[in-house]
């Protein structure tokens, strides 16, 4: 019992977090090691769990996605979808004592997207990258979303944003295919190899998709600022106790 309300609070919460400003697996992830899922199994079933919220989330989007810097959506999509697979791939090959220890500084990675990628609104740093180099980068952004994902799509914005000069308002819908393309080659993958706790995951992903929908309406009541404050103090909260529990 004790599980389960464990893990449906932080699949609500995750949900609620992905559809106010992302970063729903530091709830997720956190809750699954905690009921004892290993790391590597954990980080696997977390984005499975979410997925579903994502999926739904890009066809609802689905209208507003297109280019960015020239380059096809399509292109960029099955480019990140191989990243993820080669992600997911690098995942399986980690021991759970190394991911250990690589985990708290991917948290550190993602909270810090989470807290200073929004600044990005305030100015538009575009470099006009090639061609070349915004596949490639997105590539790396691929192989992220499938090893571990956290603010993954924050990440892309911002990459954007420096390599094709995108307006961050604008690609909100790109931003959602992206994750879901990563994820899409890695959720496969996970479920073949697998490595994937699906008990877990039939309790995190129907409070995940109840959390979204509840999240998405919610808000739109608060001011962004106070979401960003609420969703970054959680991150840095997790991320500091992944330090201790890693290196203490």
């Amino acid at each position: 019992m004790n599980e389960l309300l464990l893990l449906a609070s932080a699949g609500f919460l995750a949900g609620a977090m992905n559809a106010m400003v992302g970063g729903g697996s530091f709830a997720s992830f956190p809750a699954l090691i905690a009921a004892g899922v290993p790391p590597v199994v954990a980080n696997a079933s977390s984005a499975v769990a979410l997925y579903p919220g994502g999926l739904i989330s890009s066809w609802v989007l689905r209208r507003g996605a297109g280019p960015i810097g020239g380059v096809s959506l399509l292109l960029l999509s099955a480019i990140t979808a191989f990243g993820g697979l080669a992600g997911a791939l690098l995942l399986l090959k980690t021991p759970g004592a190394t991911f250990d220890r690589i985990v708290p500084w991917l948290l550190l990675i993602a909270t810090l997207a989470l807290a200073f990628g929004r600044r990005l609104d305030l100015a538009r740093l575009g470099t006009g990258a090639s061609r070349w180099g915004l596949l490639g980068g997105q590539f790396m952004l691929g192989v992220y979303g499938g090893y571990f994902g956290g603010a993954a799509g924050i990440m892309m914005v911002a990459f954007w944003v420096f390599a094709a000069g995108s307006d961050p308002k604008a690609v909100q819908a790109q931003r959602t295919f992206l994750v879901v393309a990563a994820n899409s080659a890695a959720v496969l993958f996970f479920s073949a190899a697998a490595i994937v706790n699906w008990h877990s995951v039939l309790l995190v992903a129907p409070a995940a998709l109840a959390g979204g929908y509840c999240g998405a309406h919610v808000g739109l009541r608060l001011r962004p600022v106070q979401v960003r404050i609420a969703t970054v103090a959680v991150a840095a909260a997790v991320t500091f106790l992944f330090f201790v529990r890693a290196y203490a």
